[in-house]
């Protein structure tokens, strides 16, 4: 950890107000959070957005997930991706489709729809180089998801790559529930 976590005993007011809404949504005051005490006006931003994102919106949750997950182990983020798996199988996602995610064996895998598949491999191009999407894939895209989901998907991926890079940035650890927990996905961390 380079950064150290802000416990509750040491929170402020304004600080205090966010982890409440965290550890309401997901029943836990994880470490990322607490690395926000720091900074309550981020952290509550920080806290608003990723409650916003983890949820049915445009897209389903469960193919936020899908997105989240591979710009993540795209960017080795372990922090990211263990309890990311572990929140997807939670929602019901087989973990052999999470093994899938794994390279390239997502496109030629029949556990994902045409429209996962360009959902997945816009996550690639935009974690390698955003200004060049093909036109084959904005067509494919374009094929099986309307703009507002289109924006959706760019605006998870693009906020975990952000998420994926802040955490390892600062060496934020995993929580001891998770103590022991190994991914699906092969992380280099």
């Amino acid at each position: 950890m380079s950064v150290s976590l802000v416990e509750r005993e040491q929170a402020d007011k304004p600080t205090l107000a966010f982890y409440d809404k965290a550890e309401e949504r997901f029943q836990a005051l994880l470490n990322i959070f607490k690395v926000f005490g720091h900074h309550a006006e981020y952290g509550s931003a920080f806290t608003d957005m990723i409650m916003a994102i983890l949820k049915d919106g445009e897209l389903e949750w469960l193919t936020k997930e899908l997105l989240i997950l591979k710009a993540t182990q795209r960017n080795n983020c372990q922090y990211c991706v263990i309890q990311h798996e572990r929140l997807s199988v939670m929602l019901g996602m087989d973990e052999a489709k999470i093994a899938a995610l794994e390279g390239d064996n997502y496109k030629s895998s029949d556990l994902f729809t045409d429209g996962e598949k360009a959902l997945l491999d816009l996550t690639v191009q935009v974690g390698v180089d955003a200004n060049r999407l093909s036109k084959d894939l904005w067509d494919r895209l374009h094929a099986n998801w309307t703009e507002p989901q289109i924006v959706e998907a760019v605006f998870v991926i693009t906020t975990y790559i952000m998420v994926s890079k802040f955490g390892d940035a600062l060496g934020v650890e995993l929580e001891p529930m998770f103590d022991g927990a190994s991914s699906i996905l092969h992380v280099e961390h």
